[in-house]
């Protein structure tokens, strides 16, 4: 085990009880190993061949040592552990510590270590070979010197002692990356140790046999050993090689999920430790990438064309940030990047817009130009979290955040974080509310209401729009915002919108049976619209109640359109084939709205309830209605103004010839049992 470091210098404020350290091990092994040492002038003109072919083999090996990858570059199989080990066993503690440091020293020549380093690295040794020489001292184990057959208890007493030895030099280890790194103690001391208690605990083990066998028989069978040593090493190269490659995306080869729950656990210690050390404020970054349709190349040209997309991108990330930044590929079209010591959120915008530019230039593949762009979501450390699970959602939300406002970078605000724990509350209890399941009293009651339409120039009730009611067990009625907001960004928004067509359709169905016909209006979502899914339930709702689909109506907003056009367009065309009427809700509040009328198969246009309700004092909300109907008609669509709640802006209306109306002049969403008493005393208006 290589006293390790990451690099050969030490963060300032570190550095005092680093060195500090280093310097109390030198001197402590002096200590220790000053009497045997002063000794070896005796000694070594009486040491047999053994010894010496040992000792040649210890430093030839050592001189190519394999060290596996990563922060704490232990010293996993250097040959020489064995061969020093079954030297103290053999002639003691002076010969052992010896030859341990010309090894050290061969070592440190090839990797290019410090003198100081060098010079630490024998003080550990020195130090776990003592340790090992007081327990066989305390075992009195004197067999393997001897040359006699070792009995039950010399092995006991070898293996205490290279157990000793392995706490001794482990724990230096330790004590020493923590002190240069920062870090947690115990993720220190854990980071590596089956590994290293495996590899190192085969070579010191091997030491008895050593000594024991070939050493006390024939010199000549010495070299065999170099076999088991060889299967040691190999065995250990495999172990951290599948380590390592469990920490890489195979296609990219850039780090994985799991690479980048270390690294960032990582920083947030070092970065804790800083403050707790006194340092100046610094944070670092995540930021989260997902690329824009990336799912049309795969559809179009296939998995392999998209496979090499994403390694064209991944070489333009790494090359776009800097040395300390980490890049990883999280599955999918998804990266993130780690990026340290910022002074603040300016920093990761800058690396953002680097990425940015990065992805800009089209990539050629076969001689066609693929457009890559991405959202990035940002989130910084401690502001917006101190842990992987909390950066990463609020990174997650962020990006989002940014596909839907069609940015290209957000910064996490919590004002954007639909995912408070109250709401996450609310959104487990509506789950509850859905699901037949899970169903629970203190979920409350989901229930639909309905407003009336009416039709301006003859007054009578054509349809409703449904409108969803949550009545909570303990908060009462929810916002039907607060509503939509919580569940439109899970899977439980499709469970809402299933009960809603459930309901609905049942509903017509028995307003059908009491003689009563209407056209019901059902809002849906961004997400009911990404698969056919709500074609075929629809269809099978309607058979089943044997209900006409000229009865139902869906209304779809701009923004559901803006969020994936070709699959939408896909959606509500099948419904249209199916004989569902589809409306656009929020005209003239969303995007390339000249667009969505020419191309999309609508029978109704919503005019929102922002411009009806200034109309009557308005004049640029007027000119807006009157527009906005005056082309619907050209088109052939009905209009519907939403939010009548006074006589005047209903007679305005109806001298710009809008088609329907519906708002609180005539009634308030109710109940569907109300519905039926309110048509039963419902009168039209006299239109003169």
């Amino acid at each position: 085990m290589d006293a390790a470091v990451r690099r050969n210098s030490v963060p300032a404020e570190r550095a005092a009880p680093f060195y500090t350290f280093v310097g109390a091990v030198i001197t402590v092994a002096v200590v220790v190993s000053a009497a045997s040492i002063s000794r070896l002038p005796e000694q070594l003109p009486d040491l047999p061949t053994a010894f010496w072919l040992m000792a040649a083999l210890a430093v030839l090996c050592d001189y190519r040592p394999f060290a596996p990858p990563g922060p704490r570059q232990s010293s996993a199989v250097f040959p020489s552990i064995c061969f020093t080990f079954a030297i103290l066993l053999a002639w003691g503690l002076g010969p052992a510590i010896l030859v341990q440091a010309a090894a050290v020293v061969s070592s440190s020549i090839r990797l290019r270590h410090a003198t100081w380093r060098a010079v630490f690295n024998v003080a550990q040794y020195a130090l776990a070979l003592g340790a090992a020489e007081a327990v066989l001292r305390g075992f009195g184990e004197a067999a393997f010197a001897q040359g006699t057959g070792p009995t039950w208890i010399d092995v006991v007493a070898a293996s205490v002692a290279a157990a000793a030895w392995f706490v001794v030099k482990y724990g230096t280890v330790t004590i020493a990356v923590r002190l240069h790194a920062g870090g947690n103690w115990w993720r220190t001391f854990r980071h590596g140790l089956a590994f290293e208690s495996v590899s190192i605990g085969a070579l010191l083990l091997l030491a008895p046999i050593l000594v024991g066998g070939p050493a006390s028989q024939s010199v000549a069978l010495i070299p065999l050993m170099l076999v088991p040593l060889f299967a040691v090493y190999r065995m250990s190269r495999l172990s951290a090689e599948q380590e390592h490659l469990a920490r890489l995306d195979p296609l990219t080869g850039l780090a994985n999920r799991k690479a980048l729950l270390a690294e960032v656990h990582e920083q947030a210690t070092l970065h804790c430790a800083r403050a707790a050390a006194g340092a100046p404020d610094q944070h670092f970054a995540l930021l989260l990438l997902d690329l824009d349709r990336f799912k049309h190349v795969n559809d179009a040209l296939g998995h392999a064309v998209g496979d090499r997309l994403l390694i064209d991108v991944s070489d333009r990330l790494v090359r776009a940030v800097g040395p300390a930044d980490v890049v990883a590929r999280l599955g999918g079209d998804e990266f993130a990047i780690l990026t340290p010591r910022l002074t603040d959120a300016d920093g990761a915008r800058a690396l953002a817009d680097r990425i940015v530019v990065a992805l800009a230039e089209p990539v050629s593949l076969d001689g066609l130009p693929l457009d890559v762009a991405g959202s990035i979501g940002i989130a910084l450390f401690p502001e917006h979290g101190d842990d992987f699970a909390t950066l990463m959602r609020h990174a997650d939300v962020a990006m989002y955040d940014a596909k839907h406002r069609r940015d290209t970078v957000v910064v996490y605000t919590p004002e954007s974080d639909h995912n408070t724990p109250e709401r996450l509350s609310l959104l487990g209890d509506l789950r509850r509310a859905l699901d037949p399941d899970l169903v629970s009293p203190a979920a409350g009651e989901i229930t639909m209401y309905y407003q009336p339409q009416i039709e301006i120039q003859t007054g009578a009730v054509v349809g409703v729009e449904a409108l969803l009611r949550w009545r909570h067990a303990k908060r009462g009625m929810v916002d039907p915002e607060e509503l939509i907001k919580v569940a439109e960004q899970s899977a439980v928004m499709r469970l809402l919108t299933r009960r809603v067509v459930d309901d609905v359709v049942e509903q017509l169905a028995k307003w059908q049976a009491a003689g009563v016909h209407l056209r019901a209006a059902v809002n849906v979502s961004i997400r009911d619209l990404h698969t056919l899914e709500i074609v075929d339930q629809i269809k099978e709702r309607l058979a089943r109640f044997e209900v006409a689909p000229e009865q139902l109506q869906l209304e779809i907003t701009e923004g559901a359109l803006m969020a994936d056009p070709r699959r939408v367009l896909a959606t509500i065309s099948e419904l249209a084939k199916l004989g569902v009427a589809i409306a656009l809700d929020d005209f003239g509040t969303g995007y390339s709205s000249m667009q969505h009328l020419r191309r999309l198969p609508l029978t109704e246009v919503k005019v929102d309830r922002s411009f009806v309700l200034g109309m009557a004092t308005d004049a640029d909300d007027h000119a807006i209605v009157r527009t906005v109907i005056d082309l619907a008609g050209a088109l052939g669509l009905r209009v519907v103004a939403e939010g009548v709640e006074d006589e005047r802006t209903w007679r305005l209306l109806r001298g710009v010839g809008c088609h329907v109306a519906q708002g609180w002049f005539y009634a308030r969403p109710m109940p569907a049992e109300e519905l039926v008493d309110w048509l039963g005393r419902y009168r039209p208006l006299n239109p003169s």
